[in-house]
């Protein structure tokens, strides 16, 4: 009995609990989820004056490079030690001579022949003199005077004529001694000592030292952000010449160089369309390690460096992280109620590492500075202010 009354009770009670718990079932109250908020970093943004920089790459080059040559004839008498390449000559200093001799024989038959002139002159002139007194008395004839005259004349003629190959002979010999027309290294040269120099041949090839330049391509578009006047014809005036810093490695350590653009190549390049800018160092000053100017080597010629030239000062100008901006020309903005929106800006310019924006934007307010994957215009977002 006790096997069959057992397992009936148990499934009467458990009907039994089964039906109140259906018809007396437990009320929750409705709560509303709870959503979670994105966190954003955003930052207050003010309008401020920012300089502008164009950044190129280019080549030193020699401002001046010139072929020196002979102006006299002669054998090499004497050479500079310094006349190698890579020596150094002062302006004027004295490169080589030429055997003189000749020159100096020339100079001596020259001045012998103007004493002799001047000799013949001073009698002429003498003669003339005493007989335009007779023809005043009437004791010689007009037609004698004027061969006086005629004679005098051709004295002076004679003495000009001496002086003038004096001077020539003096300057052919002041030629066979050959001097540096400016400060100047020696690129390389083709003379030595004993060889017989014709006028007009090539000695070396000396290169500027007081100064170098570099040919910076610029594109078109880099121009607008120089302060200078498009179009301008020859050198640019100094209190309008951009500063330019170069920057180059020599021997393993990084040297700066300061210099000045100081003119724009006349035709544009078709092969990147870019323009040319010259600039020019005329001394050579690097920057120490407290901003101090130093005393640097000279700037060699050959090197590839890296410029960035000063451009013009623009006004009211948001300059931000690059990162900021969304698509090609958009930024997230967060108001007062920290719902956040985009915003579609005017870009003036982007660079490496920053993004200027002239307009679009107001001063005071919160950009956001987070990088961002899903965005719907008008969510709300949890701020944290940089």
């Amino acid at each position: 009995m006790k096997r069959i009354i057992l397992p009936v009770a148990i499934l009467v009670g458990a009907f039994l609990v089964f039906t109140f718990l259906v018809r007396n079932p437990e009320r929750l109250e409705a709560v509303a989820p709870e959503q979670a908020l994105a966190t954003v970093r955003v930052a207050t943004v003010q309008p401020q004056s920012v300089t502008l920089t164009v950044s190129s790459q280019g080549k030193v080059q020699a401002s001046r490079r010139v072929s020196l040559s002979a102006a006299a004839t002669g054998p090499v008498s004497w050479i500079s030690p310094a006349l190698v390449a890579g020596g150094y000559f002062a302006a004027d200093d004295v490169i080589l001579r030429l055997d003189a001799s000749d020159y100096m024989n020339a100079v001596a038959r020259s001045q012998t022949s103007l004493e002799q002139a001047e000799t013949e002159a001073r009698h002429s002139a003498s003669e003339l003199e005493r007989y335009r007194e007779l023809a005043a008395r009437r004791l010689i004839s007009d037609s004698q005077l004027q061969d006086l005259q005629r004679q005098a004349d051709i004295s002076a003629g004679r003495v000009r004529d001496a002086q003038a190959a004096l001077s020539q002979s003096q300057l052919d010999m002041r030629r066979s001694e050959i001097r540096a027309p400016f400060a100047s290294i020696v690129e390389s040269t083709s003379i030595e000592l004993g060889q017989h120099v014709n006028r007009g041949q090539e000695l070396a090839t000396l290169l500027s030292a007081d100064d170098v330049e570099v040919r910076l391509p610029l594109a078109l578009t880099q121009l607008g952000y120089l302060d200078i006047p498009l179009g301008f014809r020859g050198e640019l005036p100094a209190d309008i010449a951009p500063d330019v810093t170069l920057r180059g490695m020599f021997g393993g350590q990084m040297h700066t160089w300061i210099g000045r653009l100081v003119r724009t190549e006349a035709g544009i390049d078709t092969t990147n369309n870019a323009v040319q800018a010259i600039v020019r160092v005329e001394q050579s000053t690097a920057q120490g390690a407290n901003g101090e100017e130093v005393t640097a080597i000279p700037l060699p010629v050959g090197l590839y460096i890296e410029a960035s030239i000063s451009g013009k000062t623009v006004n009211n100008i948001f300059a931000l992280p690059r990162e900021v901006i969304r698509g090609n020309s958009q930024v997230l903005v967060v108001d007062a109620e920290n719902k956040m929106y985009f915003r579609d800006v005017e870009i003036l310019r982007l660079e490496n590492e920053r993004v200027l924006i002239q307009s679009g934007l107001r001063a005071g307010e919160r950009i956001c500075m987070s990088p961002i994957q899903a965005v719907v215009n008008g969510m709300s977002v949890q701020v944290i202010e940089e």
